[in-house]
Formats: structure tokens, C-alpha cells, sequence
């Protein structure tokens, strides 16, 4: 059996189990016909796993950094480094988190099915030049000698590039959506969602690493970085034509009868405020803004793990010995089997035991993170690592589905959702641009010895600043999703009875 399809099907058959699970669950009867229900799938099924793709297109720089930081430059120091991923990551988080000011409102105009072909449009022409640049510095094409003296300041702009098509992913596949799914429902939405960002990791994890290897050869060894970039360009072009024929914005454009969804937009029958004005609804909207500084701590956490845990065991690897592992061989597998557990199980509760209200798992997957971080603090030089980011993992992107991909459609509204999701996404990419740039700057740099890593960065003392930050982050996060607890949309209707909150925010 291929390796790719080895790896491929505990997730087939986990995705299996959580659809029988699925299944059995309870239905909200809402009156959808079975032929609805199946054009749905139909829209949302392409939708989503080009957003996947999107991811494979995003994250890939993680697994090309490793192999950058073994070419060395000019100056013996390698081409990029922990300080010059942080720089170029960082950069391009910065442009994604802005870009919600003109990709948001511009998706409640134009849809989110036209939406997400720029999006994806431009981020397979950012693909293809970083593909190109990487193979032009390996074998020394066209441009080589600039990109030897250039190379990061030439790659932030590519990303950055990438990174402001990528704003249009969640924009678009929200949008969209929230036509398509009642409040009710939506919490399974969420858990979807979880599942399609499970799925873009394990794409741009491991599969890019064994695109990485499958490309490469002793006498090559780091020949397959340009295809690290070109992969998910071909693979993103497929999914844009199956968009294009088969995603609709809405119930009505697929021939189906729209329907009221039960969100803050219901009832509201009247034409689009000015952009401004929708601006100025949501940042006054202090659930809007208290879920938008909760994923600012959110995208803090997701990213200073995906992005540092692989590269924290391979610089230490000499002393810790984490390279062997099963969490590091697999981490792109266990990323996605842990988001997709921690999206069902957020979405599950949200809908069927806190009668889909968001806040109370948002509490309860805090609290994980933040035991989770203290924890890690001592233990990160133990084997124990692995499993505690993997768990981390399962609760920040179950908190990410349920905000971001849930709670933007709840309190925006299916009208205004492209302005709230914008918002709130953008501050879950400020939030990564901060944890990049602070690890820019209190990790440890790498140096190079005949090839070899050598230097402050192979002590994993030198690497405590990696879990202590994540401390406060949480403790924020959790004190913030405590005030949340009781949210519900309001959409003119009789909201569901609140259950007790916790002890802790009684007044």
C-alpha cells in the first residue's frame, strides 16, 4: 500500500465513524426536503476541501522552512532561519488580519462563490512564484544570484501575496454557509469546519513532507522544496473548476427555496446598510467583539504550535531524540485526527446540550488550552510533549471551528457575515502575527557547522520561552470566553432558557 494512502485511511475511517455518530444524533426539524439536504452536501463538499487545499497552500512554507534552514547562503548562515521564518510568517499573518477591511464587505457584495475563486485564484499564481524562486535558488536559474542576497525579503513578499488571497477562504466558505445552515443546525456546521481545517493540516503537514522526500534525492537532496509549492497549485486549480460548476451563494440560486436561518439578519428584508455602517454595527456589537479577541488568543496558541512543535524537536533532536517519535513522524495525521474530534465534540455540545450556544464549549476547550500550556511549561523537554500539543491541538481548533466558522454566521448574520467573519478572523491572524514575532525574538537562532546545526538552538533550555508564552494567552482567552457564556443571536425570536454559568461569573 502507498504511503500517502496508508497515512490517508485512519482518517477515512475516522471520518466514517464520526459520520454514523452524526447520524444517529437527534434531528432539528427544520423542514429540509431530502433533495435539499443532498444539493447541500453537493455545495459545501467542493467548497470546503478547496478550503482545505487553501491550507495545503499556506502552511507548506513550515515543512519548506525545515529544508531551507539546511542550504546555506552567502554567508554560511542558513537561508532561513527561526528569526527569518518568524519575519516572513509574521509579515504575511499582519497582511491577512488587515485585509478583512476590504475582502470582508467585498464578499457580502460580490459572494461568497466569486469570493472564494479570487481567493483561490491568487493564491495559485502566490504558489507558483514561491515554486519558481525556490527552484531558480536550487538551481541557480534565472535570477539566482539576486535571490542568494534577497531570498527572505523576495519570499515575505510572495507570502504576503498568498496570504492576502488566503483572506478570502473563511470570508467565502462562511458566507456562503450561512445561507445554506439554520442557527439550529450550525453547530454540526461548526464541526465541519473543524473537520475541513483538519484536513487542509493534514494536507500541507504531510503531504508536503512526502512531496518533499518523494522529489528528492541523495545527489538532489533538497530538489523537491519547489514542489512543496507547485503541488498545491495544480491541486488548487482542480478544485476551482469543480467550484466554479458547482457551488452556489445560495438555496435559491441552486433552484431550492431560501429560507429564514434564525440568525441576526432575520426579518431584516431591507437593502445592504453602507459598508461603514455594517463596520460600525459589528465593532459595537461587544459578543462580536469579545469572540474577536478570544481568536486573537486562539490564533496565538493553533500557530505556536503547528508552526514551532516540529521545529523545537528537530533542533533539539541531538538531546531530546523527539525526530523518531510517532507525534513527529505523524504530525500532520494527528493534527487532523485531533481537529476533527475537537470540531465534532465542539459542535455536538454547542447544538444538542447547550442549545447552540457557542460560549460554553469555547470555556470548557480554554480551560484545556490553559492547563494544557502550565503542563507543557514542565514538561516540554519530556516525551510527554507530544501528546500534550496533540491535545492543545484537539481544543484550539474545535474553539476556532466553533467561533470563527459559527459564531461570525450567529451574530453577523447571513447580510453581514463577510464584515463579522472578516473582523473576527482578522483578529485570530493578528493574534498569529503576535505569536511570530515574539518567537522571532526570544527563541533561539540557529547556526551552521559543516551542514550540521550547531549553536543555542540545539538546547532545549534555550526554548522555554516557547511554552511560558502560551500561559497568559490562555488564561486571557478563557477569562474572555467566561463572558460569552449566555450569547445567543438575536433574531427577534424567544432565545433558548440559559443554563446556570459556571460558579466563576456569577456577579
Amino acid at each position: 500500500m502507498p504511503a500517502w494512502l496508508s497515512n490517508l485511511l485512519p482518517i477515512l475511517i475516522l471520518l466514517a465513524a464520526v459520520a454514523v455518530v452524526i447520524g444517529r444524533l437527534p434531528k432539528v426539524d427544520l423542514g429540509h426536503t431530502p433533495e435539499y439536504r443532498r444539493r447541500r452536501t453537493l455545495n459545501w463538499l467542493p467548497l470546503g476541501l478547496l478550503y482545505a487545499f487553501l491550507y495545503m497552500g499556506r502552511y507548506n512554507l513550515e515543512v519548506a522552512k525545515n529544508a531551507f534552514s539546511k542550504i546555506p547562503g552567502l554567508d554560511g548562515s542558513p537561508v532561513m532561519g527561526n528569526a527569518d521564518f518568524g519575519l516572513i510568517f509574521g509579515v504575511g499573518t499582519v497582511v491577512y488580519g488587515f485585509s478583512f477591511v476590504v475582502n470582508g464587505p467585498l464578499t457580502d457584495r460580490i459572494g461568497g462563490r466569486l469570493a472564494i475563486l479570487l481567493g483561490a485564484g491568487g493564491t495559485i499564481v502566490a504558489n507558483l512564484l514561491m515554486g519558481l524562486a525556490s527552484w531558480s535558488l536550487l538551481t541557480q536559474g534565472p535570477g539566482h544570484a539576486f535571490l542568494c542576497d534577497h531570498f527572505v525579503p523576495v519570499l515575505t513578499v510572495l507570502y504576503a501575496m498568498n496570504m492576502y488571497f488566503q483572506s478570502f477562504g473563511a470570508v467565502s466558505i462562511v458566507k456562503v454557509n450561512a445561507a445554506w445552515f439554520h442557527v439550529r443546525e450550525r453547530g454540526v456546521f461548526g464541526a465541519i469546519f473543524g473537520i475541513l481545517i483538519s484536513l487542509g493540516l493534514y494536507f500541507a503537514f504531510d503531504w508536503s513532507r512526502m512531496i518533499l522526500q518523494a522529489f528528492s534525492t541523495k545527489a538532489a537532496p533538497n530538489a523537491g522544496i519547489p514542489w512543496v509549492f507547485f503541488v498545491p497549485t495544480v491541486l488548487l486549480g482542480v478544485f476551482f473548476v469543480l467550484n466554479l460548476l458547482f457551488v452556489r451563494d445560495t438555496p435559491g440560486h441552486a433552484g431550492h427555496p431560501d429560507f429564514d436561518t434564525g440568525d441576526a439578519s432575520s426579518g431584516d428584508t431591507g437593502p445592504a446598510l453602507p459598508v461603514v455602517a455594517v463596520f460600525k454595527k459589528m465593532l459595537t456589537n461587544p459578543v462580536v467583539l469579545t469572540i474577536a479577541f478570544i481568536e486573537f488568543c486562539s490564533g496565538f496558541l493553533r500557530q505556536a504550535i503547528m508552526q514551532w512543535f516540529r521545529t523545537f524537536a528537530k533542533q533539539t533532536n541531538g538531546t531530546l531524540h523527539l525526530v523518531d517519535s510517532f507525534v513527529y513522524q505523524n504530525w500532520g495525521l494527528l493534527l487532523c485526527v485531533a481537529g476533527i474530534l475537537g470540531g465534532v465534540i465542539a459542535g455536538v455540545i454547542s447544538d444538542h446540550v447547550f442549545k447552540s450556544r457557542r460560549g460554553p464549549v469555547a470555556v470548557l476547550l480554554y480551560a484545556v488550552m490553559l492547563v494544557g500550556a502550565v503542563v507543557l511549561t514542565f514538561a516540554y523537554t519530556t516525551p510527554a510533549v507530544g501528546a500534550l500539543v496533540v491535545v492543545m491541538s484537539m481544543a484550539v481548533i474545535g474553539v476556532h471551528g466553533m467561533l470563527s466558522g459559527t459564531a461570525s454566521m450567529d451574530f453577523g448574520g447571513k447580510k453581514n457575515v463577510g464584515v463579522a467573519v472578516g473582523i473576527i478572523d482578522g483578529f485570530v491572524y493578528l493574534g498569529t502575527a503576535t505569536m511570530s514575532l515574539t518567537y522571532a525574538f526570544t527563541l533561539p537562532q540557529e547556526q551552521l557547522a559543516n551542514g550540521k546545526l550547531v549553536g543555542p538552538a540545539t538546547d532545549p533550555a534555550n526554548w522555554l520561552a516557547w511554552p511560558i508564552a502560551m500561559i497568559p494567552v490562555a488564561l486571557i482567552g478563557l477569562v474572555l470566553a467566561l463572558r460569552v457564556w449566555h450569547a445567543y443571536p438575536d433574531a427577534g425570536k424567544k432565545k433558548p432558557a440559559p443554563e446556570p454559568a459556571p460558579e466563576l461569573i456569577q456577579d
